[in-house]
């Protein structure tokens, strides 16, 4: 079965991602812009450098190529943000990535975004999963590639300058010119490297690059920017003197920070610092949006600033509307995607990395300082993160107590509310824990945020245990 999560659709090659189910999702989407009117208009598709992406995009073209839907085509692996800017920039109605983001390499999947160049909401990503289950593989038409591009219905482009000029155009490229900073990008094997070494080299950076090759496998490690991936850029960080290493993940749209000692920068961290200099240094205006599972430090800064903090549900979808309902200045998640108004309303790795090294210029001070002068300003608060693969049985038996019993441990901090807006959050005065299932894969993830990492654990700890996880800090 065809099921959008909180990013796209995701699965495993081979098993849910296949061919004809590919096909269906191509279908559903193009009966979709038919009945609105919108075929003609068309929409945008890219693809990333996982196995079988650039063979998906071309499947789910020649669908679209059958059913009279123009489509634009992004012929080079390329960035999901770059694809939403697209979407926006040529106002289509839809949009496409072939990706499984940061997933282990054994998944693909696709993600679809709408007008303004947004992630798809769940009234429309579930309404055309169903669409899509429900078709058989009869009822699907298709052309060859060749054919449909020929007969121009699929047209190849190439929006890259554009991005990039659009993220150039937002970013002081004269103060980093001056500052000149000596960076080491990691773009774990994706698809950031053009973008960012083009951005970084207009700016005079001075870059040096590791895990650049095209591997489906990733190196064998998550695509994702975290302490246990970002090791070699910790080291090249360290080995180069360099004033910050910079990571993005499979598709470039989640962000990874090492500082100039060659510490891991939570993406809480950063986040809370590119909306403390927004607000401090460049004398930005706007309210914060973050999701339900993202440190409340973000709160702090914008109490201090005369700002609000608006918490939404997992997705960055979410996040998106939160930022067009209260016209926010930033908006993040503690998986490191955030985005900042004015630019695509989803996450963009190339931006968030581009407005760091802004931030460093134009302060004259490194980030190690900048985190301290944060935590000084506004004290300190722990997150302690942890995920558990699940079986079915598993799943169900946790959901069962914990979403529909709504029972807790005792936790031993006083609870002043519990929301089971996403998953199970339970506020304490001094913090919060939080236990919700992953929308992209089997798993369960209890996060827990206190004033010191021994509290945070042990509200973990004691989660797990109740609920008969395995735990060890």
């Amino acid at each position: 079965m065809i099921k959008f999560g909180t990013g796209g659709w995701r699965a495993v090659i081979g098993d849910e991602f296949t061919r004809a189910n590919i096909r269906r999702v191509a279908a559903a989407l193009a009966r979709r812009m038919k009945r609105e009117g919108v075929a003609q208009t068309g929409l945008c598709i890219g693809y990333d450098r996982r196995f079988l992406s650039r063979e998906s995009a071309i499947w789910f073209s020649e669908v679209m190529a059958a059913e009279e839907v123009t489509l634009y085509f992004v012929n080079l692996a390329a960035p999901t943000p770059q694809i939403m800017f697209t979407v926006k920039n040529m106002d289509l109605p839809y949009g496409a990535a072939v990706t499984a983001s940061h997933n282990p390499a054994i998944y693909n999947g696709i993600k679809l975004f709408t007008r303004g160049g947004r992630d798809a909401t769940e009234d429309v990503t579930d309404a055309i999963g169903a669409e899509a289950n429900a078709l058989a593989e009869e009822e699907i038409r298709s052309v060859p590639f060749v054919e449909a591009l020929s007969s121009g219905k699929v047209k190849f482009i190439d929006p890259r300058d554009a991005y990039l000029d659009s993220i150039m155009e937002k970013i002081d490229m004269e103060a980093i010119r001056a500052r000149r900073p000596r960076i080491v990008l990691d773009p774990m094997y994706g698809v950031s490297l053009t973008g960012l070494m083009t951005i970084l080299f207009t700016a005079r950076c001075d870059v040096d690059v590791i895990n650049d090759r095209h591997d489906a496998f990733f190196g064998g490690h998550l695509p994702a920017p975290n302490p246990e991936t970002l090791r070699d850029l910790q080291t090249s960080v360290s080995d180069h003197h360099a004033d910050m290493g910079l990571a993005t993940d499979g598709d470039a749209d989640r962000l990874g920070i090492i500082d100039e000692k060659g510490r891991y920068v939570t993406a809480n961290e950063v986040l809370v610092l590119l909306y403390y200099y927004l607000l401090k240094y460049k004398g930005w205006k706007g309210a914060a949006v973050r999701n339900i599972a993202t440190t409340h430090m973000l709160d702090r800064v914008a109490e201090a600033f005369g700002e609000t903090c608006y918490e939404v549900p997992v997705g960055f979808k979410h996040i998106s509307g939160g930022m067009e309902e209260h016209d926010a200045l930033i908006g993040g998640e503690s998986s490191g995607g955030l985005t900042v108004r004015g630019h695509i309303s989803g996450k963009d790795g190339l931006y968030a990395a581009s407005l760091l090294v802004e931030m460093v210029s134009v302060t004259k001070k490194p980030l190690s300082r900048l985190l301290r002068e944060v935590a000084d300003e506004f004290g300190a608060l722990y997150m302690a993160e942890y995920d558990w693969a699940l079986t079915e049985q598993s799943r169900a038996a946790i959901h069962q107590t914990v979403m529909v019993d709504h029972r807790l441990p005792d936790f031993g901090e006083v609870i002043e509310k519990v929301s089971y807006l996403d998953g199970c959050k339970v506020y304490f005065k001094e913090g919060w824990i939080i236990v919700r299932f992953s929308g992209t894969e089997p798993r369960v993830r209890v996060f827990a945020e206190m004033p010191s990492r021994a509290r945070a654990n042990a509200l973990v700890e004691k989660m797990a245990a109740f609920v008969g996880l395995p735990f060890e800090a």
